[in-house]
């Protein structure tokens, strides 16, 4: 039970992170998204969407190595 919540929350982030990247191209393309009014407000929107998801699960992984100490000796918590 433990694994699956931890996949799902994962999952979610990783998802916005995918919602961003997609706001991004739509708006390098042209495309404008309903929520929208402007291209340039729809971009940064996905920028944050996508470096929130990333850090999310960069910061996730990165704990979780560390917890481990699967990470380099200058990145282990000192004691």
């Amino acid at each position: 039970m433990i694994r699956i919540i931890a996949l799902l929350i994962l999952v979610i982030p990783g998802f916005l992170a995918g919602v961003g990247i997609k706001l991004m191209r739509d708006m390098l393309f042209g495309i404008l998204q309903p929520p929208f009014p402007v291209l340039w407000l729809q971009f940064i929107a996905g920028l944050l969407l996508f470096l929130g998801g990333l850090g999310f699960v960069g910061g996730f992984i990165f704990r979780r190595d560390r917890k481990l100490n699967k990470v380099q000796p200058k990145f282990q918590e000192k004691k």
